[in-house]
C-alpha cells in the first residue's frame, strides 16, 4: 500500500504562487508516474500534470501550460507541483495520484491511478 500525502496549499491573490509537494511512502519514486489532479466545487475532477520517473517526460492540462511546473525532488522523494501566475479558475482541492505501470500520455487518465491523497486546498482570489 502507497500512501501519498499532499502539502503546500493555501490562499493566494490573482498572479501569485503555491508550492505544491506529493510525499510518497516509496522508496524511490523510480519508474512511478506521479499525476496531480484537483477538483473544484460543483466540478468534476480534472487532470492538471502527469511525470513519468521512468523518462522524466511532463504533460500539462491547456489549462496550466505555460503556469505550472510539475518536477520530481529526490531529495525529498517528492513530486511538486510549481504554479504560477494563479486565477480564480485554479481553486480547486488538488489531489496527486500515483501508479507503478502507467505510462502518462494524458492527464485525464485518473483512472489509471491506484494510490491517492487526501487533497490540498488552493484557493486564489482576484
Amino acid at each position: 500500500q502507497v500512501q501519498l500525502v499532499e502539502s503546500g496549499g493555501g490562499s493566494e491573490q490573482l498572479g501569485g504562487s503555491l508550492r505544491l509537494s506529493c510525499a510518497a511512502s516509496l522508496a524511490t519514486l523510480d519508474f512511478w508516474t506521479i499525476g496531480w489532479f484537483r477538483q473544484a466545487p460543483g466540478k468534476e475532477r480534472e487532470g492538471v500534470s502527469c511525470i513519468n520517473t521512468y523518462d522524466g517526460s511532463t504533460v500539462y492540462a491547456d489549462s496550466v501550460k505555460g503556469r505550472f511546473t510539475i518536477a520530481r525532488d529526490d531529495a525529498r522523494n517528492t513530486v511538486t507541483l510549481q504554479m504560477n501566475s494563479l486565477k480564480p479558475e485554479d481553486t480547486a482541492v488538488y489531489y496527486c495520484a500515483t501508479d507503478r505501470y502507467y505510462y502518462c500520455e494524458t492527464v485525464d487518465r485518473a483512472d489509471e491511478y491506484d494510490y491517492w491523497g487526501q487533497g490540498t486546498q488552493v484557493t486564489v482570489s482576484s
